[in-house]
């Protein structure tokens, strides 16, 4: 096989490994949403406030799971370019650093994320403002939540964040390190740069259902766009107008 053919083999297989790692997410996602609405359709009593060590083991692979399934997608085009740019160094000569350790550490971020959503939903839960360990807080709560998402759509650092995310190549010209351990390195600060984009937006789970599977596939969708639009960042903002006015309602009709 000529070397030009065993790059095209090896961007499908990264291609279909990041196809088949958000298939697996997002199957496992479904599946722990379908079983929220059936028990939530079956109670007839109050959740249990008080969280076990298994009740927050479970829900922190949830979330972590979660954030797999919906960041994903939208991170698989600078994964690509990752590979290109690391076939291209590995043609002339140079060390060049593995796909999969530059993806292990963008999820590093993200499994960061989960642990403190956990703990915000363990917070939240056992002090009676979710309405179930998997479902949303009231009104007012919410509408807080949803003002200062939408706020921080229109801040420097959401914009910034936001340009690191559509701008890969340079993003990887910029920070490129060599060797297994440096693709890590990249993974995580691109995952850093991604988590400060899309946070509050994940955060928005809690008022619209932890396990809100439509609401889920928004949120992956409008992440996708923002990425990767022409002019994401004017979707941004206007997001960010639609949550604020959205909040306030809530707020004063809660």
């Amino acid at each position: 096989m000529s070397y030009r053919g065993m790059l095209t083999r090896d961007r499908w297989l990264v291609l279909g490994a990041m196809v088949a790692l958000a298939a697996l997410a997002w199957a496992y996602t479904i599946y722990l949403g379908i079983q929220h609405a059936s028990m939530s359709a079956s109670m007839s009593m109050p959740a249990m406030l008080q969280w076990s060590m298994a009740d927050a083991f479970f829900m922190f692979v949830m979330w972590a799971v979660m954030m797999f399934a919906m960041m994903l997608p939208s991170v698989t085009p600078t994964v690509m370019i990752f590979g290109r740019v690391r076939d291209k160094r590995r043609q002339s000569g140079r060390l060049y650093a593995q796909t999969g350790a530059f993806v292990v550490g963008y999820l590093v971020a993200w499994i960061g994320f989960s642990l403190v959503a956990t703990l915000a939903n363990w917070i939240l839960h056992t002090d009676g403002s979710m309405t179930s360990m998997m479902g949303s807080v009231g009104a007012r709560t919410g509408g807080l939540f949803l003002v200062a998402a939408g706020a921080f759509q229109w801040t420097p650092l959401k914009n910034a964040c936001l340009e690191h995310c559509r701008s890969p190549m340079g993003f990887l010209m910029q920070h490129w390190r060599e060797g297994n351990s440096g693709a890590i390195l990249m993974g995580l600060h691109h995952g850093i740069y991604c988590l400060g984009c899309c946070w509050l937006l994940m955060v928005l789970l809690f008022v619209l259902g932890v396990m809100n599977l439509p609401w889920v596939a928004v949120l992956t969708i409008i992440v996708l766009a923002e990425k990767t639009l022409p002019r994401g960042d004017l979707l941004s903002r206007g997001l960010g107008v639609v949550l604020i006015v959205w909040g306030l309602w809530m707020i004063t009709n809660g």
